[in-house]
């Protein structure tokens, strides 16, 4: 039984994925991990790297890109988070840190979107504490707008405007992330 206050989150949800604009198909987020697949073994199958995931959106992408990269690497993730359940990002909550070391290591940070920044950054800077040896990160989309805060992602798999985005594991309010492609919420 799911309280009112859900029901109408859930009501709210419903009307938000029945509205949207697609802005990729399943098949346009498949031909964008090929690419980004392809990239990232020519420049690591020979070296070893340590794939972090970032969670909870970066999931997909990242399961995406592992089925595609056949060549020996280690995977782990991060659970580093500015949403926590909101379409507004504040500040940055650590609630797990990667299991393996990662001093000396080829790192690649993938996540699902690169919005201002702040999130990648952090995480980028944190690995680099951590003492590896590269750190290299991997977006699926990436808004465009004049926002950044001085990063960009080395991999980028699609650009969208900049509007509210979700799917493919980019949520709208915890919700939407199994939505099979990218869409945009009609107004905001």
């Amino acid at each position: 039984m799911t309280s009112p206050d859900t029901e109408e989150l859930l009501v709210e949800v419903r009307r938000v994925r029945t509205e949207a604009d697609c802005l990729f198909t399943t098949e346009q987020v498949d031909a964008a991990l090929d690419r980004l697949s392809a990239e990232i073994t020519a420049r690591y199958e020979n070296r070893n790297p340590l794939v972090v995931c970032v969670m909870n959106g970066g999931l997909m992408t990242t399961a995406g890109l592992l089925q595609r990269m056949d060549f020996p690497l280690q995977s782990d993730y991060l659970h580093a988070t500015r949403y926590r359940g909101e379409t507004q990002g504040g500040e940055l909550h650590w609630l797990h840190e990667p299991r393996h070391a990662l001093q000396d290591r080829a790192v690649i940070v993938v996540d699902d979107i690169l919005d201002e920044g702040y999130t990648l950054a952090a995480i980028v800077e944190h690995c680099r504490a951590r003492g590896a040896a590269s750190v290299e990160s991997v977006a699926l989309v990436e808004k465009r707008h004049t926002r950044k805060q001085g990063i960009e992602a080395d991999y980028v798999g699609l650009v969208v405007e900049d509007r509210y985005v979700f799917g493919y594991g980019m949520d709208y309010k915890d919700y939407l992330r199994n939505a099979p492609g990218i869409f945009a919420v009609k107004g905001l």
